[in-house]
């Protein structure tokens, strides 16, 4: 497994062919239960901050990156630009979540394939999830 310093490396070890969620938010409440209710069969990485997002998301790659706009360090918006242009759209999807629901046009321009206002229901991410990764 790789070690990250900054990273939280959670849950079991997974199989190599899991798909990689990375969980870009300050929250440690809000990154629980996003890991709780998308459920088992990922691998999870947490970024605190944005700048580890931008490393996280640059050196694994990961399948979805669920990435809140509010960040310190880097705002999401800026995680936003500095990784869209290195991870394509087919291969690395980004589901944004704000507090801010007019942000929604704004972070699908940038180059999110969704938004998610916040406060959002259980139920409304895992279909978000579903959707931008193909699953039924």
């Amino acid at each position: 497994m790789l070690a990250w310093p900054a990273a939280n490396l959670s849950g079991p070890t997974v199989e190599r062919s899991a798909k990689t969620i990375l969980i870009c938010e300050d929250d440690q409440h809000l990154r629980q239960l996003i890991r709780v209710v998308i459920g088992e069969g990922f691998q999870f990485v947490e970024a605190h901050d944005g700048d580890e997002a931008v490393e996280l998301a640059l050196a694994l790659r990961p399948q979805l990156i669920i990435l809140d706009l509010m960040l310190p360090k880097r705002s999401g918006s800026e995680v936003l630009a500095a990784i869209r242009p290195e991870l394509s759209r087919d291969d690395t999807h980004v589901i944004v979540v704000s507090a801010w629901p007019d942000a929604d046009a704004a972070a699908l321009e940038a180059g999110a394939d969704g938004f998610l206002p916040k406060p959002f229901e259980p139920e409304e991410l895992m279909t978000l999830v579903s959707t931008v990764l193909g699953q039924s």
